[in-house]
């Protein structure tokens, strides 16, 4: 793997634990709901889908 892509996984990894840290995420834990589904549950799993988007772009332009 070329350096420059494992930096950019380097770089998730640390701004995925910067944005899943407990005071951040609580700013999402209200009374609200999206489609029935609380707020918080709709932006801990929309992160995590976007992270795993992201990584799944960084890898296949390694493989290319």
């Amino acid at each position: 793997m070329k350096k420059r892509h494992e930096q950019k996984l380097v770089v998730l990894s640390i701004a995925l634990m910067v944005i899943l840290n407990v005071p951040l995420i609580l700013m999402f834990n209200g009374t609200g709901n999206l489609f029935g589904i609380p707020t918080l549950y709709v932006a801990i799993f929309s992160i995590w889908a976007l992270s795993i988007l992201i990584s799944y772009i960084v890898l296949k332009r390694h493989y290319e």
